[in-house]
């Protein structure tokens, strides 16, 4: 897999890259800011970009407009974005673009293995959200359309969240496949979201938690 890195810390960039080559990883371009990986993704045509929220000059959201144009201007390059704290926007406007995205805390890809499952999931054009992310949301939010789930069911749109499949989600929650399909199309259908032929239902019931979560539960 061919990676494109964007870290404006040095250290933590060298870090990065060698974490990168033992998940078997070519690194492509690993550069310090989100103009410089908006270049190199243009040139090199990564498969995956990783890229830091924070960078040069405001360390604001830099690395995440960097994702956002690279996401437009070279479609189908996948997007892990990483950042040292759970911003929620952040995670909500990228999983807006579609699958190939991720969303980790800088914490989290100190683990080889979660980081390349995660580099795995999003070069395969699927969604990645950070645990911890989801955990917070679920614990601050009562969106009006959510709140009518089922604990059972926000537990799986708390997996759908994170980016697993039907299969991994009936392991982590031990039970049938059966069951899951039943508790997603349960989902789909309390959140008001019907069968579209150009819209990816898991995403947008995703971003439906993450848009509507600050109306009071009644």
């Amino acid at each position: 897999m061919r990676v494109a890195l964007a870290e404006d810390s040095v250290l933590l960039r060298e870090g990065l890259i060698r974490l990168l080559e033992e998940a078997d990883c070519e690194v492509v371009a690993a550069v310090g800011d989100g103009d410089a990986l908006i270049e190199a993704v243009t040139e090199a045509r990564p498969d995956v970009a990783v890229v830091d929220v924070r960078m040069p000059p405001s360390f604001t959201d830099e690395g995440l407009r960097a994702a956002l144009t690279i996401r437009d201007r070279v479609p189908g390059t996948a997007v892990l974005v990483l950042s040292q704290y759970v911003e929620e926007s952040y995670a909500g406007d990228l999983l807006a673009t579609g699958g190939g995205v991720g969303y980790l805390l800088k914490d989290r890809v100190a683990d080889l293995d979660e980081l390349s499952d995660a580099l795995e999931r999003v070069a395969a054009g699927g969604t990645v959200l950070d645990p911890t992310v989801v955990a917070q949301l679920f614990a601050g939010r009562r969106a009006r359309p959510v709140q009518r789930l089922t604990a059972r069911e926000r537990e799986v749109l708390g997996l759908m969240a994170q980016g697993r499949t039907n299969a991994a989600i009936g392991r982590a929650l031990v039970i049938t496949p059966k069951a899951v399909e039943k508790h997603v199309s349960s989902i789909f259908d309390k959140l008001d979201l019907p069968p579209s032929g150009d819209d990816h239902r898991r995403v947008l019931a995703v971003l439906t938690w993450l848009r509507e979560g600050d109306s009071p539960a009644s």
